[in-house]
């Protein structure tokens, strides 16, 4: 009987630890048949997805280790590689060069922007992702300002293709047609009818090996152990504030570098858009693969990206069978992204009251005992 029981609780423990997983395995479990979709569809789509999106989501890793929560300020690398991708647009640099080139242009834009965010989030410890969540807005509008005004006028735009006729200003969608796919047409092979990218699953790969390494390294150390307890942390020696501002640098590159992969495999740059939601996508994908605030793994990032995803692919399909509209697909799938965000938001804060509670409970008996 104790077996069994025993038996029970783990079941119950692994669903209520991976409440957000199974959900999603049930929609897509339900989705797939109606949507009419083939398997061989399904996979080519879910591959071309993983490859497009997973290293935007490796950036999350980082901060998350940190203790920084999610970096819904991953949004300013995007912009900073946009910015490199509308530089080399003009200088009609394509390829791997022109990919090269505008991961290069974002490196210092990233690192500024990721100061700059990591020192207002040392201000506003406690609320880092609320903190980040406004600083796109604010960063939005300045890149909005550059892009609107500045390039043309004061950043010499030399193509008109790109330029607004005014003669400054950006137009609404930059053209990357050159570029499209060049890295994942790189080497690529076909598997029974299926494109499967192995030079950007090399480089995602390669991503996935530096996180691995960069957690065994006394800076990894160091960010673990602040994310662990600051005090401890800062009792230990640690610079914690300099340790946080790095993590966000980090992520912030890194998000630059996976918005150029992103925008080569699309082929266009919607250049007012594209970054708009592509923070709250990753860090809703992540969630997905059960991740929480204070915890998040690799496998949990390649989880994610399929289920959510799969759902992205099938729900709108659904839609139309079911209701005779393909738009209540879209709808519903924007709508579970902000879901699943305010879900696991939800289980993690109450899961800290919980434990913080039943500390309190430990040391009030502790203090009955010594007093006896």
């Amino acid at each position: 009987m104790s077996n069994n029981k025993s038996f029970g609780s783990k079941i119950w423990s692994l669903f209520r630890n991976n409440t957000v997983p199974f959900m999603f395995v049930v929609i897509c479990a339900v989705c797939i048949p109606i949507s009419g979709f083939s398997l061989n569809y399904l996979l080519a789509e879910i591959i071309t997805r993983i490859a497009r999106n997973s290293f935007l989501i490796l950036s999350l890793l980082i901060p998350i280790m940190a203790g920084m929560g999610l970096n819904f300020g991953m949004t300013l690398g995007a912009m900073a590689g946009e910015i490199g991708l509308i530089l080399v647009s003009d200088w009609q640099i394509w390829g791997i060069p022109g990919m090269v080139l505008a991961m290069i242009i974002s490196i210092p834009i990233s690192v500024l922007l990721g100061v700059i965010c990591g020192k207002i989030m040392n201000l506003a410890r406690g609320r880092e992702m609320i903190t980040g969540y406004i600083m796109n807005y604010f960063i939005n509008g300045i890149y909005q300002l550059i892009v609107l005004y500045a390039m043309g006028a004061i950043i010499p735009i030399v193509h008109s293709s790109i330029i607004l006729p005014r003669g400054y200003g950006i137009r609404n969608t930059v053209s990357l047609l050159s570029m499209r796919q060049s890295l994942d047409n790189l080497l690529a092979i076909r598997f029974g009818g299926i494109k499967i990218p192995v030079m950007t699953f090399a480089v995602v790969a390669l991503l996935c090996l530096f996180i691995v390494w960069f957690r065994k390294t006394k800076l990894g150390q160091d960010m673990r152990a602040v994310g662990q307890d600051m005090e401890v942390a800062r009792a230990a020696g640690i610079d914690v504030e300099r340790t946080r501002i790095i993590s966000i640098v980090m992520s912030t590159v890194l998000a630059g570098f996976g918005m150029i992969i992103y925008l080569q495999n699309m082929g266009n740059l919607s250049t007012y858009t594209a970054h708009s939601q592509i923070g709250m996508f990753c860090i809703a994908a992540l969630l997905v693969g059960g991740a929480s605030v204070d915890r998040a793994s690799i496998g949990n990032v390649f989880l994610g990206v399929t289920l959510f995803h799969l759902m992205f692919i099938v729900a709108p399909s659904a839609g139309t069978v079911l209701m005779g509209d393909s738009m209540i697909g879209e709808y519903f799938r924007v709508f579970v992204s902000y879901a699943v965000i305010t879900f696991a938001l939800i289980m993690y804060e109450t899961k800290k009251r919980r434990t913080s509670s039943l500390a309190g409970r430990e040391l009030a008996l502790a203090q009955k005992e010594a007093d006896k």
